[in-house]
């Protein structure tokens, strides 16, 4: 299928977050939601204000070389609000993973404010439970003190190497 087409006829979803780094949940979460979607754009966030470990130009390329055989699948980097970036791309959906009623509840209330201000729907995916303790700000830790974080990082992941 040619992903160009007119994006406004496909189910198009975005995956949006910091992903400093990407890890295996976060991978576990876009490879799920491949069959529901005719495309997903993976967003990587971008904010002034924060602090990262990786620039926003190598989170991209990381991430686009864990999917570079998946046509379905896009990485750009965003700045401003999800639901923003959800319209530029076509998207009537986000995709959020949540790994416990924590996550849950911070989730449900943007997603209630996205739809109300956007009509722009949450679409919630549960992680699995072998990722449910793995998250960015873990594995940037284990990163600073010099531990291999390979098993938390999808196969093709550069940042694998970085350890």
């Amino acid at each position: 299928m040619n992903y160009e087409l007119n994006k406004s006829v496909l189910r198009t979803a975005v995956f949006v977050g910091s992903f400093d780094p990407f890890t295996v949940g976060h991978d576990d979460i876009v490879r799920r939601a491949l069959p529901m979607f005719d495309r997903i754009v993976i967003g990587v966030g971008v904010n002034v204000r924060k602090k990262y470990l990786f620039g926003a130009d190598v989170r991209v390329k990381d991430i686009a070389r864990v999917y570079a055989d998946e046509p379905k699948v896009e990485v750009k980097s965003f700045d401003g609000l999800a639901v923003d970036f959800a319209r530029e791309e076509g998207a009537r959906f986000i995709i959020k993973g949540v790994r416990s009623v924590k996550d849950f509840e911070y989730e449900r209330e943007q997603a209630d404010i996205n739809r109300q201000i956007s009509g722009v729907d949450t679409v919630f995916m549960f992680s699995d439970p072998r990722y449910s303790s793995v998250s960015s700000s873990m594995v940037r830790e284990l990163l600073h003190f010099g531990k291999d974080v390979s098993e938390f990082l999808p196969e093709r992941s550069e940042e694998r190497r970085v350890g």
